[in-house]
């Protein structure tokens, strides 16, 4: 493990949660894999263009210009097919830009941005690490916060999604480090996500709070460090059980 790289990530973690060989050959060696397709391209043009919303003021209209100039930007870098599928993307993504701010602002109408994409940057008790992370969106009134994570999805989630701890633990980690990183009482931090739903035909924004109570808290710090134990002793074993949708299947760094 390389020593100046001191920090590990939510989505380092989630990697390395589902298979500690692939989480190595990224982080450590290096090596590209998944560049990004439709749904990433989608996904970063909305969550833009809703970050857009709440930091600039922006309306409507102007909403959707954040959209549309970020989807085909990043259309261009992938090189998507411009067919009826991607079609669909754009005018679901040009709909969110407008009602997944909207109904937001509607819902905490009397929460002020206290700021956006905001970089946690701080130690994890007990290891010589970081944890890294950014949270999409946070609101104050008075003396509590709300985090808020951005999320694209195709319907929504059921409620075995809602419960997976690998979900659940994203904001988890977001409020417990944001609270150490103000100084604020736990009990003061309240975290959603809001589903952005690219195939529904009603109820397209869903807002979905996360409770993290001292149990969940503490279950998701043991599963951080045992993660950088594992990672710090070198063992990087491969996870067969999920080799089904990994883009180093079968390739040279894992036959």
């Amino acid at each position: 493990m390389n020593n100046l790289r001191q920090h590990i990530s939510f989505s380092e973690l989630k990697i390395w949660k589902d298979c500690p060989h692939k989480r190595k050959l990224i982080y450590e060696d290096k090596v590209k894999g998944f560049q990004g397709n439709i749904y990433t391209a989608f996904g970063t043009a909305v969550h833009l263009a809703c970050e857009k919303g709440f930091t600039d003021g922006l309306e409507p209209q102007q909403r959707q210009d954040v959209f549309r100039e970020c989807f085909i930007e990043e259309s261009n870098r992938l090189q998507l097919e411009r067919d009826k599928n991607w079609d669909a993307f754009y005018k679901q993504g040009l709909l969110l830009s407008v009602e997944a701010v909207d109904i937001t602002k509607q819902h905490f109408h009397d929460w002020e941005v206290f700021s956006a994409e905001e970089m946690i940057y701080q130690p994890i008790e007990q290891k010589k690490y970081n944890f890294k992370g950014i949270v999409d969106l946070i609101l104050k009134k008075g003396d509590k916060y709300i985090l808020i994570d951005w999320k694209t999805c195709s319907w929504g989630w059921d409620a075995r999604r809602k419960s997976d701890k690998m979900t659940v633990y994203q904001l988890s980690y977001y409020k417990n480090f944001f609270a150490k990183k103000h100084n604020i009482p736990l009990k003061n931090v309240e975290t959603y996500f809001i589903l952005l739903k690219r195939t529904a035909k009603k109820n397209i924004v869903e807002l979905f709070r996360v409770t993290n109570g001292q149990k969940r808290l503490d279950n998701s710090a043991k599963l951080l460090k045992n993660a950088i134990t594992n990672i710090e002793n070198g063992v990087n074993i491969k996870n067969r059980l999920s080799c089904n949708y990994c883009e180093f299947k079968k390739t040279e760094y894992c036959p």
